[in-house]
């Protein structure tokens, strides 16, 4: 046992060793990293062995775009109604130090940002595609319809209004479902809507700190083959706001271990979860704890208990909770740790009180 958590955390460390200096910016709308204002010295993708992808990688309409993040505006029209309006474009996205993506987005974040509905609503949904030269759609796993009626392309410069029913409660994945549809996730077009279920979850009254994570990989740049044949060369995590003031980080390998996510000793943590992918399936783990409570796909239905690791395939969702004992940094990863030498590693901080206390994390 000694010598798997030794492995374990010589693995995160030499991660950390690797990030170390990787900042986060503070942006006005609210996500970190999203923008970079001097896009003729933009390397994307940075480099892959010995080549270098830059902006001759980018198709033509798509050289000098770089398309401020968009607020994304939710508003609840009736007891059991909410419009979602969204827009597709295209933002450049530090994925690594240094390092940036001009990524086809949803209102400039990758993974999009976290939309949250009631188990009942029917979601008025609108989208905007303000991409001059490729047509975007909305998949939302959360809901029952036709695709070839509400999953339909919104041309560039127009906009489209879906209606459908969000009758399951859960965690789930959203995308752009336009072909090829691997182009379009792994270039950045992904995110997470959570139904909350009607009763809420029998551990409500219980939880102390709540967080929403998302994982996602990054390949070469726009590269089909390597989208279908490679291996992704990042994958990471991100954290969404679930509520004012909470982390809204997009997918890079540096923003949640350079500043972790904190907790008080004593704390019941809820993290709701969706491996967005698109290709790698996630073995979700908290090192020094287990999961005392597991609704996979986030349904209170499907109710666990006493995990060390929870599976999830592309697109699948969870909601795990546990309870932190001690202060210290507990690693939050993806158990495949190929994984976790390409990124996928975040810190949760424990204090007394719940504030950071200064301290270095993986000290190991």
């Amino acid at each position: 046992m000694l010598r798997f958590v030794k492995l374990v955390f010589i693995s995160l460390f030499g991660l950390s060793v690797i990030l170390a200096g990787c900042g986060t910016k503070e942006n006005t709308s609210g996500n970190e990293g999203n923008n970079h204002e001097k896009d003729e010295n933009v390397v994307y993708a940075a480099e892959s062995g010995d080549e270098k992808y830059d902006e001759s990688e980018v198709i033509e309409p798509h050289k000098g775009l770089n398309q401020e993040p968009i607020p994304l505006k939710v508003e609840r029209v009736g007891e059991n109604e909410v419009n979602v309006e969204m827009t597709a474009q295209i933002t450049d996205i530090e994925i690594a130090k240094d390092e940036w993506y001009k990524a086809w987005t949803f209102n400039g974040e990758a993974p999009g940002p976290l939309v949250v509905v009631e188990e009942g609503d029917v979601i008025n949904f609108t989208m905007k595609n303000m991409d001059p030269a490729i047509p975007h759609s909305m998949d939302f796993h959360a809901v029952r319809t036709a695709p070839s009626k509400n999953f339909t392309n919104v041309e560039p410069d127009e906009t489209g209004t879906f209606t459908y029913p969000a009758d399951n409660p859960g965690v789930f994945m959203y995308h752009c479902g336009t072909d090829p549809i691997l182009s379009h996730i792994a270039n950045g077009m992904h995110g997470v809507i959570i139904v909350r279920p009607k009763d809420g979850y029998p551990t409500d009254d219980e939880i102390d700190k709540e967080f929403v994570l998302i994982q996602n990989e990054w390949y070469n740049y726009n590269d089909l083959d390597d989208f279908t044949n490679g291996e992704p060369k990042h994958v990471v995590f991100s954290a969404k706001a679930l509520k004012k003031g909470d982390r809204n980080t997009n997918g890079d390998t540096f923003s949640l271990s350079d500043e972790p996510l904190l907790a008080k000793v004593g704390d019941q943590v809820r993290i709701y979860l969706n491996n967005v992918g698109p290709n790698e399936v996630s073995s979700f783990h908290v090192v020094g704890t287990m999961f005392d409570n597991v609704y996979q796909d986030g349904n209170p239905n499907n109710h666990m208990k006493g995990l060390q690791t929870v599976m999830l395939p592309a697109s699948g969702g969870t909601v795990v909770e546990f309870t932190v004992t001690e202060e210290g940094s507990y690693p939050i990863v993806t158990h495949q740790f190929e994984h976790v030498q390409k990124g996928a590693a975040a810190i949760l901080k424990v204090t007394k009180d719940g504030k950071d206390d200064g301290k270095a994390t993986m000290s190991h």
